[in-house]
C-alpha cells in the first residue's frame, strides 16, 4: 500500500488520525488522481456531518459527481473497493503523513516559484517566491491542540501574573494608554498627514529605545540613510537640526563617545528604494544582521507602510488597493510575530482626513485593511494653534492593549528642530484625555489652555 493510499485509508478508519491530520492535509498533495478525488469527498463528508464517513458514503457521493466519466468513476471505485483497514502505530503514521505534507508542500512551493520566475505568473511576481517557500518550509502538524479551560486553570492563573516584556515610551501618556509600552509581537502604526510629525515620531522612538539600552533597527523607504541618523543625531545629541553642519568635529566626536556610555544598545538604518522591498527583505535583512554583525534587534521601525511593497502581490497588477495595503500590514505584523518584536511603522491620511482636527480611522489612506491588522493605531493632529504652542494632539484610533476610550485624546511637545517629543504640563490635560469628547473646536479651545512643560535636557 503507497503512502496516498495508506492515508485516506486512515482517513476513512482511524478517527484519531484523522481529526488530527485532515486539517494539514491539502488535496494538491495527492499525486495520484483517484486518491485526491476520494480525499476531496472524505474532507467534504466531515466537514459537513462531523464524522468519519465510510465506503457506502463514498459510493454514493462519487456516483452523484458530474466531473467523472464512466471509465473515471469506474477506476475510483476499484481503488475504493481495494481500501482495507491495516492497524498502523498511530505516532509512526502521524510522523509519516507530516513528513508527506511537508515534502508535497515544498515540491509545489518550488514548481510554483519556477512558474512565477518564467513570467507564467500574471498575479505574482518574483517578490513572491520568499514568502512562498516559507509557508511551504512551515508546514508541521501543529502539536498543541487547544486551551483546556478546567485542566488548564493553573497555568492560566499563573499568566497573570507574569509581567508581560515590553518596550516603554519616553513619554507619559503613550505609557498610559498602553499599559507600560508595546509588547513584542505587535504592529503599531502612527496614522497622519504629510509633514505633520510621522518620521518625527517613529526618530524619536527609535532613539528612546536606544537609550533605553535595546537594539534598534529602522528601515527607511523614503528618506537617505543619512536624513535619518541626522535627524536621530539633532535628538540625542541635543543640537537643532540646521547646526549640526557647523558643529566642530572634536564637539560632535565627544557627544557620539558620551551617548555611546549611557546605552549597551545599537541602532541600524538602512535604506530602500521606495515600493522596492517587503517583509521577504526585511527578514533577510535581519537574518544577515544576526549573521554578520551579531545584531537582533528588540525593536523594528519602518518608515513608512504605505510605501512597503508586498510578497504576494505585483505593485500595480489587478490587485486593489484595499488588498494590497492589508496584505503589506499583514505581513509586517506575521514579521513582528516571528521576530518576537515590537514593529513600529505609519501611513498616510486620506484627502479629507489632511486637514481635519479630529482624524478618525476612516480617514486612513488606500485601505481600511490596516485598522483591523493593526495591534496599536492612533492619530497624529496638528493644527495652527497647536503649532504655535509647539504641541501636536495624539488620538487613539484602536487599542488592543487599553480601553480605546481611556486617554482617548492627549497632547505631547513637539521641538521639530531637534526631532523630539516630550510631555506637557498635565494640569489641564485630564479634561481633554478622560472625556474624549466634545466638537472640534472645543477641543482646540481645551488645547489652548495647556502649560507646555519644559524641554528636558540631555547633557551629552
Amino acid at each position: 500500500m503507497n503512502i496516498e493510499l495508506l492515508i485516506v485509508s486512515n482517513l476513512l478508519y482511524t478517527e484519531d488520525y484523522c481529526r488530527k491530520a485532515i486539517p494539514f492535509i491539502e488535496e494538491e498533495y495527492f499525486v495520484d488522481n483517484n486518491c485526491r478525488i476520494i480525499f476531496q469527498e472524505i474532507e467534504k463528508y466531515i466537514n459537513t456531518y462531523n464524522r468519519l464517513a465510510t465506503k457506502e458514503v463514498l459510493f454514493i457521493e462519487l456516483e452523484n459527481r458530474t466531473d467523472l466519466t464512466d471509465e473515471g468513476f469506474g477506476d475510483i471505485r476499484n481503488c475504493v473497493d481495494n481500501i482495507s483497514y491495516e492497524e498502523s502505530n498511530l505516532q509512526w503514521l502521524f510522523d509519516t503523513t507530516e513528513k508527506w505534507c511537508q515534502e508535497r508542500a515544498i515540491y509545489l512551493a518550488l514548481m510554483a516559484s519556477i512558474k512565477i520566475a518564467d513570467g507564467q505568473d500574471k498575479d505574482r511576481d518574483k517578490g513572491a517566491i520568499p514568502h512562498i517557500l516559507s509557508e511551504a518550509l512551515g508546514v508541521s502538524f501543529d502539536a498543541h491542540i487547544g486551551h483546556d479551560y478546567i485542566s488548564d486553570s493553573d497555568a492560566r492563573y499563573d499568566s497573570y501574573h507574569e509581567v508581560e516584556a515590553k518596550i516603554p515610551f519616553d513619554l507619559e501618556f503613550f505609557n498610559k494608554i498602553t499599559k507600560g509600552g508595546v509588547p513584542n509581537k505587535t504592529l503599531n502604526v502612527a496614522l497622519a498627514g504629510t509633514g505633520v510629525g510621522k518620521s518625527l515620531f517613529m526618530c524619536h522612538c527609535a532613539a528612546a529605545s536606544l537609550l533605553q539600552g535595546k537594539n534598534v533597527l529602522y528601515i527607511t523607504l523614503e528618506m537617505a540613510e543619512e536624513k535619518i541618523a541626522e535627524r536621530i543625531d539633532a535628538n540625542l545629541l541635543n543640537v537643532n537640526i540646521q547646526d549640526l553642519t557647523s558643529l566642530p568635529k572634536v564637539m560632535f566626536d565627544n557627544k557620539i563617545n558620551n551617548l555611546s556610555k549611557k546605552t549597551e544598545g545599537s541602532l541600524i538604518i538602512k535604506e530602500y528604494p521606495t515600493t522596492a522591498a517587503h517583509s521577504g527583505h526585511f527578514r533577510a535583512l535581519i537574518n544577515e544582521l544576526a549573521l554578520k554583525k551579531s545584531f537582533r534587534p528588540d525593536i523594528l521601525f519602518i518608515d513608512y507602510l504605505n510605501i512597503c511593497a508586498s510578497s504576494r502581490y505585483k505593485q500595480g497588477g489587478t490587485v486593489n488597493s484595499y488588498s494590497y495595503i492589508k496584505s503589506v500590514a499583514e505581513e509586517l505584523r506575521g514579521l513582528a510575530v516571528e521576530t518576537k518584536i515590537p514593529i513600529f511603522s505609519a501611513t498616510q491620511t486620506t484627502r479629507s482626513g489632511y486637514g481635519s482636527t479630529d482624524v478618525d480611522i476612516t480617514d486612513t489612506s488606500e485601505s481600511f485593511g490596516l485598522p483591523a491588522t493593526a495591534d496599536l493605531m492612533f492619530a497624529l493632529i496638528s493644527t495652527e494653534e497647536l503649532e504655535g504652542m509647539n504641541q501636536i494632539m495624539v488620538k487613539q484610533l484602536k487599542n488592543r492593549y487599553n480601553d480605546v476610550n481611556l486617554n482617548k485624546r492627549f497632547c505631547v511637545g513637539i521641538d521639530r528642530a531637534k526631532m523630539r517629543l516630550y510631555d506637557v504640563e498635565q494640569s489641564a490635560q485630564n479634561n481633554i484625555v478622560d472625556a474624549g469628547h466634545g466638537s472640534d473646536e472645543e477641543q482646540i479651545n481645551l488645547v489652548k489652555t495647556f502649560n507646555t512643560g519644559k524641554l528636558s535636557k540631555l547633557n551629552f
